[in-house]
């Protein structure tokens, strides 16, 4: 299968750490086509920047769509435009915070999030509303890590977020540990080993799911909220999305 792996912002160095991370764990025969926009934000880590970066995004889609691909993940942990992306694509869709928290609730009774900077606690609270799973997590940590830092993470850094996890499983009672960023995606495996619970990557549970999908013939029901775009005019530089329609 040809898997679209859409990192949305523009820092080549972490697409590149995404894509590495994801084939590791993709089976023989799966391929990953690991692209990031060439407009937008170098990093999203605000409202702000997942709106900006958000069309860029959806080009992507489109893109992976025409090349026919078999499904297609945003890799961020924001799931920016998930559901304007599951609307424009005929094969799944899958948002890296909403495949690790269902992973983490399938290992633990009781996990927690340990994310970058303290202004995005409450996106990532809402993204644990949005798909049920407020009940089953600990709790929400930041590490106060900026995105772009984890593209090159030095022991210091490194310690800083293993502290936070610590501190999740030692005083919020988490059993497992999912990290909310893309970027941290290389960590998981040691963080896992030293801290002695599962610790859920985003990345690597959306391809894992991804293949899961394909291998079962699902993919997304474009009955509903899912269905294709109204067809209508678009002017100027969006003027091609008619043809989705």
């Amino acid at each position: 299968m040809k898997i679209n792996l859409v990192n949305p912002n523009t820092c080549q160095g972490m697409t590149d750490k995404i894509a590495l991370s994801a084939a590791q764990i993709a089976q023989p025969g799966t391929e990953i086509r690991a692209i990031s926009p060439e407009h937008g934000p170098e990093s999203i880590e605000c409202a702000f920047d997942e709106t900006i970066a958000a069309a860029a995004l959806l080009e992507e889609i489109r893109k992976g769509e025409q090349l026919g691909v078999d499904a297609h993940i945003i890799a961020c942990f924001g799931d920016p435009a998930l559901d304007a992306a599951r609307e424009i694509a005929t094969k799944p869709v899958i948002g890296i915070a909403g495949a690790a928290f269902q992973l983490a609730s399938l290992v633990s009774y009781r996990f927690g999030v340990v994310t970058t900077m303290t202004r995005t606690l409450p996106a990532s609270e809402h993204l644990l509303q949005r798909y049920g799973y407020q009940h089953l997590c600990s709790g929400v940590r930041a590490t106060d890590i900026a995105v772009l830092d984890l593209e090159s993470i030095d022991r210091d850094t490194y310690n800083q977020l293993k502290h936070e996890c610590e501190l999740a499983i030692q005083q919020d009672g988490a059993e497992a540990i999912v990290l909310g960023c893309a970027g941290m995606s290389d960590l998981a495996n040691e963080l896992s080993e030293q801290l002695n619970v599962p610790v859920i990557d985003g990345v690597v549970a959306a391809v894992k799911l991804a293949e899961s999908l394909h291998q079962l013939n699902l993919t997304t029901s474009k009955s509903g909220q899912y269905a294709s775009p109204l067809a209508k005019k678009f002017t100027g530089q969006y003027q091609h999305w008619t043809r989705l329609a």
